[in-house]
């Protein structure tokens, strides 16, 4: 038995990367996708096709998460298409970097906008659906799964990204709290915070020798994760191997957070 059988998952931004990689976990594991995307509908097709591959069933909708009537949209088309919704990713994020002093008010905006707001507006969205369904249990015994994509700087700053940092931080408290209220409707509530994950976002890095070796002092473990380390343990918390976890922060990250720093007294 597949471990999502005949539940529907939104993965919101999985055009691309980390969201590809879970959109295509979970449709290995039997759940229907909704394939969302901001602007590359050709990455949105390409994550399609993959799901194809293995037997998946998916629809693309095109939404800008900071937007309610958006999020909305895209919530109607899932459920038009696969009759409800029991998984919901919240994975679209942006990065807008600057040191603070010459950081832009709209470049903050933005990034909070999307990064966070946009947490809000689909967990708003899911928790309706959840609710007013209920438990299937035939599909899993929670009425509906949440889970908010976050980062290993919602506890480590980050100099350069103050929006990004302060976004994600927000996760954190956002996960915790939304969990605590939605908990007594069987709702589950859980982030994944990765560490360095070889993405386009930061393939510069990933992708030349000696940066990459400079980025692997910083990760115990002594590699970079790939997008299906994020697949994986997304599917985990999605599924009823995980159906005691509420409100915790999962972070995938080969060790970053342990501040390595201080592996030799400091």
């Amino acid at each position: 038995m597949k471990k999502l059988a005949n539940q529907t998952a939104i993965i919101t931004g999985s055009s691309s990367g980390i969201g590809q990689a879970i959109a295509i976990a979970m449709a290995k594991e039997g759940a229907n996708i909704c394939i969302n995307y901001h602007s590359s509908e050709d990455g949105a097709e390409e994550t399609q096709n993959e799901i194809e591959k293995v037997g998946g069933s998916s629809i693309i909708v095109q939404a800008d998460t900071s937007k309610p009537d958006d999020v909305k949209k895209m919530f109607d088309q899932t459920i038009d298409a696969f009759g409800t919704v029991d998984i919901v990713v919240s994975n679209a994020g942006v990065q807008k970097d600057a040191p603070f002093m010459e950081m832009e008010y709209e470049d903050w905006k933005k990034l909070i906008d999307i990064n966070l707001n946009g947490q809000f507006l689909c967990a708003k969205q899911a928790a309706k659906e959840f609710i007013k369904r209920g438990v299937v249990k035939d599909r899993s015994g929670a009425a509906g799964k949440i889970i908010c994509m976050s980062s290993v700087h919602d506890i480590i700053p980050w100099g350069g990204h103050i929006n990004y940092a302060t976004a994600k931080a927000g996760i954190l408290m956002f996960v915790k709290t939304l969990a605590q209220e939605l908990g007594p409707h069987k709702i589950r509530v859980n982030a994944l915070s990765p560490g360095a994950i070889k993405t386009d976002i930061n393939k510069e890095v990933w992708s030349d020798e000696e940066a990459s070796k400079k980025l692997k002092e910083l990760i115990p473990y002594g590699r970079i994760g790939e997008p299906e380390d994020i697949g994986k343990a997304a599917v985990w918390l999605a599924s009823d191997d995980s159906d005691y976890m509420q409100g915790q922060t999962l972070y995938v990250d080969g060790g970053m957070t342990l501040y390595p720093g201080f592996s030799d007294n400091g």
